[in-house]
């Protein structure tokens, strides 16, 4: 399905869907024509009856004893979540984690292109990593208006990065995309999400404190 203003999803739905997007891309690399929801469900470990919910927000139905065409579910999928679109971002911070998202060539895959960087360090402005030159923030107005990115992502620290995403918006993008541990707050308008790999590493350590030892 494709649609020019694909309707709010509830966040969890969101979630799950590049899980299915994933899953089936798998199965049409197999060669696998069709899939059912129960399938999926085993393995994923996802209810089969929220995966048919989820789904339905796309305005797929799968066939009885059929299941869904693969092909045209992992198309829907792909379309849905923005990943056939071309989508322009800038790095703010290109440290080592700012880098390592340069560097990642997979995030093209998903319609995400980096188009520059932003770093308040002189002796790296001007430098290019892999075909992603990084800027000095004075010349963040002239990569704008050659460019004119959406997304902003950051990765800079916990204590700037409020001051670094406001600075963005100011500058026109419209989206923030916040590695920082710092939790920023955006206007209503702009869209936003946390990714704190420091908050899922305390999920990580917290749940092997509580696992049972084995002997």
């Amino acid at each position: 399905m494709s649609q020019t203003t694909p309707p709010i999803l509830p966040e969890p739905t969101l979630r799950r869907l590049p899980w299915y997007l994933a899953y089936v891309e798998r199965l049409l690399a197999q060669g696998i024509d069709h899939v059912s929801s129960t399938s999926i469900s085993k393995a994923l470990n996802v209810d089969a009856s929220r995966i048919a919910k989820d789904l339905s927000f796309l305005n797929l139905k799968g066939k009885t004893r059929i299941g869904y065409e693969v092909k045209a579910l992992a198309e829907s999928l792909s379309d849905f979540l923005g990943f056939k679109a071309e989508h322009k971002a800038v790095v703010f911070g290109a440290g080592n984690l700012g880098r390592a998202l340069i560097l990642d060539k997979g995030l093209a895959n998903y319609g995400l292109q980096l188009v520059g960087a932003v770093d308040i360090d002189p002796a790296i402005a001007g430098m290019v990593v892999e075909g992603v030159e990084i800027f000095a923030p004075s010349s963040l107005p002239m990569l704008m208006q050659k460019e004119k990115p959406a997304v902003a992502i950051l990765t800079v620290p916990a204590e700037v990065a409020q001051e670094v995403a406001d600075s963005a918006i100011k500058a026109g993008f419209t989206a923030i995309w916040n590695f920082s541990p710092y939790r920023v707050k955006v206007p209503d308008h702009i869209a936003l999400a946390n990714t704190s790999i420091y908050a899922h590493l305390a999920l990580i350590y917290n749940r092997l404190a509580a696992a049972p030892v084995k002997n």
